[in-house]
């Protein structure tokens, strides 16, 4: 059976990478997608589209002529995100898309605790009224994301109280993603939650980077108050911070803590650990090394 090409955005990211490469390996053919396309890989069966922004309308059609399926991973938070998703959603139904797998969030709500969460949530509405196909992949924080929490002092600060985040590697995410885009029809109105294979509390979490890291690394449960004010230095604007704090709020809440079957479902292998994430990239956990 011939697939269609493949629009992948994001293509010299972290995850719209990986899935290029792994459809590279399988003999697809693709539309890599990006801001700089000098950055893009250069792959087998791969066409480097004109520079295109999620906000630039005409750029993403271009972008997207003759692609039949497109990869879309949430652009960078901001203010604006959402109307950037659907401005890029506009440009895939005008060129001729019939597929999109969107990239969004486990818990994805309209009232979800994570601030952030809410913008997948309108994003999967917006793709849901176009009339396309669709699939939906809801991962959970990163695993590198988890290791990135505690600071060079060793404390991770934070209000997520005793909850529980199912953590999940890049690297299972685009193994996830390649198997939806190819097989295309069963996977079509789905939504899949991607997460690793157990929910750890935050308090886990520092034992596994005090294991690798050879120094204690502690959690520290911060009220609401608290979480802002010791944030407050960054210098960030406070729909930013506010997305920061509220991360942990989900946890505590307990909207991150879904354990799902979908990587060993769909890619076939086991989902990766924190422990093992960490033992494979010592990098993520450098900050912390004694």
């Amino acid at each position: 059976m011939s697939h269609p090409v493949i629009a992948v955005t994001g293509a010299s990211g972290a995850i719209g990478g990986r899935v290029a490469r792994r459809l590279a390996e399988k003999g697809g053919a693709t539309r890599l997608i990006g801001r700089r396309p000098e950055r893009l890989p250069d792959l087998p069966g791969a066409v480097k589209a004109p520079a295109a922004a999620f906000g630039d309308g005409g750029a993403m059609r271009d972008a997207l002529a003759g692609a039949g399926a497109m990869l879309m991973v949430s652009a960078h938070e901001s203010p604006g995100r959402v109307q950037e998703h659907t401005t890029a959603v506009d440009a895939a139904v005008a060129a001729g898309v019939r597929r999109i797998v969107y990239v969004s969030f486990l818990g994805a709500a309209p009232d979800a605790a994570f601030t952030f969460a809410r913008d997948h949530w309108h994003t999967e509405q917006y793709i849901r009224g176009t009339g396309l196909a669709y699939t939906f992949l809801r991962d959970s924080l990163y695993l590198s994301g988890l290791a990135a929490m505690a600071g060079q002092d060793g404390v991770i600060r934070g209000p997520a109280g005793d909850g529980r985040v199912s953590g999940v590697a890049h690297d299972d995410i685009a193994d996830v993603a390649t198997a939806v885009l190819l097989e295309e029809e069963e996977h079509y109105g789905v939504t899949y939650d991607v997460t690793g294979p157990a929910a750890l509390t935050l308090a886990d979490v520092a034992a596994e980077l005090s294991r690798v890291a050879g120094r204690e690394i502690t959690y520290l449960p911060e009220t609401r108050e608290e979480a802002f004010a010791s944030r407050a230095g960054y210098g960030a604007e406070e729909w930013e911070v506010t997305g920061w704090v509220s991360s942990y709020e989900a946890i505590a809440a307990g909207e991150m803590a879904t354990v799902a079957d979908t990587v060993p479902r769909l890619a076939g292998h086991g989902a990766q650990s924190f422990a093992e994430y960490l033992d494979a990239h010592p990098r993520a956990y450098r900050h912390l090394m004694p």
